[in-house]
């Protein structure tokens, strides 16, 4: 029935990899009978396992991706695949190839552009307490930041409409490349949702890839540097307040010498008070600029988005395609893209 709905839609599965040779072959086949017209892609991001043999015996194409870090393998895969509809998931197996119909109906019924499969016992987070910590430290940050349009920021498991694929810039290196994903739609403002998804421990002698407080580290920073740059007057309001408040904390014993004796003793300390009072000024002034340009940038971005044309499944979902006639078939369909085809 999945097969019969999608048979005309260009899927294409999409499946970073390092050193899962124990999993992946598992979840090609699990992608396989979830959606058995999908083309399933295994980018092996230099694994020194049998992540490659194992991804091409279960019947996937499997693409070397040389730079290592997970964001860099992301852009990668958008760059190499043109399909109608992509999904990205995990090759540890943590993820349920069974619910990438549900996102795949979501992102058409709910002419969404990305749809983020959440974890359901993402608390456990394959038995990492310090895992599911950082994500609710995270998400909650996320909502302040950027709006609440996303419960999960942090799940791999998402499904794209061509336009997002390829409007998408993915200028991270490694897992913070789904917080830069969920940023992106919503400077934006593109229709996302999201689908319930279960989540699962990894198996014996496979091991988890993130480092909790390196990775959270990196993805703090990557948070920071997206709130610069899309949204700059928040940010520079932030840091201007800071200033003005240690500048009016200096300032204030002095200047409550100079009402009692006439006199200002302490001329380094208001000297820095007064620098800091400018330095504050001025961070608010270049946040008050920087804003009216990351607004032309987001314009930029928003117009290359619309130049982009529409899938068939976008197609579908907007109605200039009618369902009857994209389940009758198009006999001029073209397969997805492979990278490297004529070499193999």
């Amino acid at each position: 029935m999945t097969d019969n709905i999608y048979k005309d839609l260009r899927i294409a599965v999409l499946l970073p990899c390092y050193n899962e040779g124990r999993t992946v072959a598992g979840v090609v086949l699990g992608f396989r009978r979830a959606l058995p017209g999908a083309r399933i892609f295994v980018y092996d991001n230099n694994s020194v396992d049998d992540t490659s043999e194992q991804g091409a015996i279960a019947g996937a194409t499997v693409v070397p991706s040389r730079r290592q870090g997970k964001g860099n393998v992301v852009r990668q895969m958008f760059a190499d695949i043109d399909a109608d509809v992509y999904i990205m998931a995990d090759g540890d197996g943590t993820y349920d190839p069974a619910s990438a119909p549900r996102m795949i109906q979501a992102l058409l019924d709910e002419h969404a552009d990305m749809v983020v499969g959440t974890r359901r016992n993402v608390r456990k987070d394959a038995g990492r307490s310090g895992h599911a910590f950082g994500n609710r430290i995270f998400n909650a940050a996320y909502t302040a930041l950027f709006g609440n349009e996303f419960t999960d920021i942090f799940s791999g498991y998402r499904a794209f409409t061509r336009r997002f694929a390829k409007s998408f810039p993915a200028s991270s290196a490694g897992f913070e490349i789904e917080t830069e994903m969920s940023v992106h739609a919503s400077v934006l403002r593109l229709p996302v949702s999201e689908v319930d998804c279960d989540y699962g421990r990894r198996v014996a002698g496979s091991e988890s890839k993130l480092s909790t407080f390196r990775d959270g580290f990196r993805i703090l920073r990557m948070m920071g540097m997206l709130m610069k740059e899309t949204r700059p007057f928040m940010f520079f309001s932030y840091l201007a307040i800071v200033l003005f408040a240690v500048s009016a904390f200096l300032m204030a014993p002095v200047i409550s010498d100079y009402l009692a004796t006439g006199l200002v003793d302490r001329i380094p300390t208001w000297m820095l008070a007064m620098t800091l009072l400018l330095a504050a000024m001025m961070t608010f002034i270049a946040g008050v600029v920087l804003d009216s340009v990351a607004r032309g940038r987001a314009e930029q971005k928003h117009i290359f988005y619309l130049s982009i044309a529409p899938s068939r499944g976008e197609q579908y979902r907007s109605g200039t395609t009618p369902l009857v006639e994209l389940r009758r078939g198009n006999p001029n369909n073209d397969q997805v893209s492979q990278p490297g085809a004529e070499s193999r």
